[in-house]
């Protein structure tokens, strides 16, 4: 018989693992003369940079500003003006039935500059007034000049007009004697003179409260009392 050969199983060895292909970018050499991109700032930081940057120029001018006034102040000394409603003459107070009433007066105002280095211009197209209640009776201006260092000037100013004021109201003025009440209110733009520089225009606003003992036309009108308040409209 025929010898039989076995065939015995040989173990093949697999081959080793393929070593992860590289990425292709990875593998092309770098072009000459290629750059780095370009790194750009935050849009955010660049706004709070320019933000930080006005508020401390703001905030330096305002120091500035502080400064300027406090030296402006401890040279000059500025002082309120004072006023005074010294007289009130009354030329006409006439009524017709329809409750209208015609009113002069002829008011003496006392204008007193207390500062030694600031000097006043009064101005004209001013808006001067006197008023019983809350109805105004007649309308005049403030005359325009020049208001010196420590200065005290008398002003002659005529108010006339025209009021439709209604019966009650009439009545109440007319059974009124001894008290009645009155208002001169004046807003007068005024440029202030600090030695030798003129500064800008500002506004005066002048509110004086009366108490007459009468309103009689070509009558002895004697005030009863008389206060003035100032104010500076910039």
């Amino acid at each position: 018989m025929a010898e039989q050969h076995r065939v015995h199983p040989v173990d093949v060895e697999s081959p080793p693992p393929s070593a992860p292909e590289a990425p292709p970018s990875l593998l092309q050499p770098e072009k000459a003369g290629a750059t780095a991109p370009a790194t750009h700032l935050n849009p955010v930081r660049k706004r709070r940079s320019r933000c930080c940057t006005c508020l401390c120029w703001s905030l330096l001018a305002i120091v500035i500003l502080i400064v300027v006034i406090a030296v402006l102040y401890l040279v000059f000394r500025p002082k309120i003006p004072k006023y005074s409603v010294d007289r009130l003459a009354v030329s006409s107070f006439a009524v017709d039935d329809n409750a209208t009433v015609a009113v002069t007066f002829n008011v003496t105002v006392t204008a007193r500059n207390p500062n030694r280095r600031i000097g006043i211009y009064y101005q004209g197209r001013n808006d001067l007034s006197a008023w019983y209640t809350d109805e105004r009776l007649c309308t005049g201006s403030f005359p325009a000049f020049y208001h010196g260092h420590r200065n005290t000037t008398v002003l002659h100013v005529l108010l006339a007009g025209e009021a439709k004021i209604g019966s009650e109201l009439l009545t109440e003025l007319q059974q009124q004697t001894g008290t009645i009440p009155l208002a001169v209110r004046g807003d007068v733009p005024v440029r202030v003179k600090l030695g030798k520089l003129k500064l800008w225009k500002v506004t005066f606003k002048v509110r004086c409260s009366l108490v007459v003992n009468s309103l009689s036309a070509g009558g002895d009108v004697s005030i009863r009392s008389s206060s003035c308040k100032f104010k500076l409209k910039l």
